[in-house]
């Protein structure tokens, strides 16, 4: 029949690259002298972070045997942010208040910086905090066909979210070559995939086999 294409494409792989974010942190001693004011935990790293995007840590202030009135916070470095709490506070002898840095990079590269708590305490407590701003998103699925043997003008990729569909054609012209990447999946997802081959006429094939990929959450 002319002007169709009935060629099955297969799918050699469908590989998933993964970037994970940072969460991580250092544990500080519990233990606060008298008359002073500890930042736990010292250091907040927020590894790979998408320009456009953000995420939050959690840090907490506690008084040692009295207690102290934080009067204002000082912070370094671009996309970093203080919130969840409101100054003055008071720190109750013994007692703890949380806080919650914000890294939100505008623009991409390592960025460092720290946070300085000004109290009536003895000492100045500080938190350092790293990030790396990233243009690529935390996760990508890279797919790769067979071509078929006839000649083709090039090919169309398809998404779902469910094995029965509905499918939504993710290339926004026909792709020229037998290899894709999907930047745009979110972790903790299921993703369904087809491809069909499109000859000079624009008509497609039929739908490739299906690959499904489970990207995680970190």
């Amino acid at each position: 029949m002319h002007g169709r294409l009935f060629l099955g494409l297969t799918l050699l792989t469908a590989a998933i690259s993964i970037g994970c974010g940072g969460g991580s942190s250092v544990k500080a001693d519990t233990s606060v002298s008298a008359g002073a004011l500890a930042v736990s935990p010292p250091k907040l790293t927020f590894g790979k972070v998408t320009v456009g995007t953000q995420k939050t840590g959690t840090g907490t202030l506690t008084a040692g045997n009295s207690s102290i009135t934080v009067t204002s916070v000082d912070w370094s470095g671009e996309g970093f942010s203080v919130t969840g709490i409101a100054f003055p506070v008071t720190v109750a002898a013994g007692q703890s208040v949380p806080f919650k840095v914000v890294f939100a990079p505008q623009h991409e590269g390592t960025v460092a910086g720290k946070i300085t708590f000004h109290s009536d305490a003895d000492n100045f407590p500080q938190m350092a905090f790293s990030g790396n701003a990233t243009q690529v998103a935390a996760h990508r699925v890279s797919l790769a066909w067979k071509p078929p043997s006839a000649s083709v003008a090039g090919f169309n990729v398809y998404r779902g979210l469910n094995a029965k569909g509905p499918y939504t054609r993710i290339n926004s012209s026909v792709h020229p070559n037998a290899t894709f990447t999907d930047a745009s999946v979110v972790g903790g997802s299921t993703y369904f995939y087809m491809t069909t081959s499109v000859n000079k006429h624009g008509k497609e094939s039929k739908f490739s086999n299906q690959v499904q990929v489970q990207i995680p959450n970190s």
